[in-house]
């Protein structure tokens, strides 16, 4: 009896298990994207400004209401002003940024693909690594004074480093085997470059270039802060004379977006670019 009912209960057992539902296995990385994730902080960094203004939280004078700030960009935008001061703020960003990648780019390489070029240029590279931009100021002011020439150094300097540093380390981690594997198939050596060392390295510089991007922005902010009389830094500054909280705001926000975009824009060349990548963020 208690043979023949055995192979009963197996069979409702499986029976059972097969009925119940595959629990699917949790996956430990942070999940699937969050469409339009990131306008979420931004979004609700302004809705709390919003409210602390309308409840009175916020004072005026320290900080104006959204509304006040868009009215205030409606009026600058009518009399010309803003357009003006961004247009000189963006070919000052954009020429330092432009040198800053070329010269951070090629000193790397010059570098990172000769151990005599290391010798010579990581040293000293290093050592401005550890000096900030912004306090080679008062030299810059001396050597080149207080003209367009000072302000675009200063943004290079900031930009070159961060380059530079991303971009050699990207080569120096590159995988030895492919190395033995161009020496093996006789690669020359500018197909070397090409085809192993470029690719090697584009991870390394476009991170490099997100904070290249950001340094831009912040030394663009200081210098045209230093006797200039346009740009969107000089603007605030002249509204601080004046108590102009407003339009300092205005100048933030404009500050804040431009950095957000470039970044935007990197960011999206690195998903392009590097597609054939699987990372945690996938």
């Amino acid at each position: 009896m208690t043979q023949l009912a055995i192979p009963g209960i197996r069979a409702e057992r499986d029976r059972r298990a097969v009925a119940q539902p595959v629990r699917r296995r949790r996956r430990l990385g942070p999940g699937q994207q969050i469409k339009f994730g990131a306008a979420i902080g931004p979004i609700l960094l302004l809705v709390i400004w919003s409210i602390g203004s309308a409840t009175g939280w916020l004072d005026p004078r320290v900080l104006s209401a959204p509304w006040t700030v868009v009215t205030t960009t409606g009026d600058l935008i009518a009399d010309g002003r803003l357009q003006s001061n961004l247009l000189t703020s963006a070919q000052r960003a954009f020429a330092g940024l432009g040198l800053g990648v070329l010269l951070g780019t090629v000193l790397a390489l010059l570098s990172g693909l000769s151990r005599l070029g290391e010798a010579i240029l990581d040293g000293p590279i290093q050592i401005k690594r550890a000096i900030p931009s912004l306090a080679l100021l008062p030299l810059l002011i001396l050597w080149l004074g207080i003209g367009e020439s000072m302000k675009v150094t200063t943004i290079t300097l900031g930009v070159f480093v961060p380059i530079y540093i991303h971009t050699h380390n990207g080569l120096r981690t590159i995988d030895s085997r492919y190395v033995e594997l161009a020496e093996t198939v006789g690669l020359s050596r500018w197909e070397f470059i090409r085809r192993v060392v470029l690719p090697g390295a584009l991870p390394g510089f476009l991170l490099g270039l997100r904070f290249a991007v950001t340094a831009a922005w912040l030394s663009l902010v200081v210098v045209e802060q230093i006797n200039s009389t346009s740009g969107i830094g000089y603007m605030m500054e002249l509204a601080r004379t004046y108590g102009q909280t407003d339009i300092i705001i205005v100048g933030l926000v404009l500050y804040g977006i431009l950095g957000l975009l470039s970044d935007g824009i990197v960011r999206l060349v690195q998903r392009r670019t590097l597609s054939w990548r699987r990372t945690l963020a996938d």
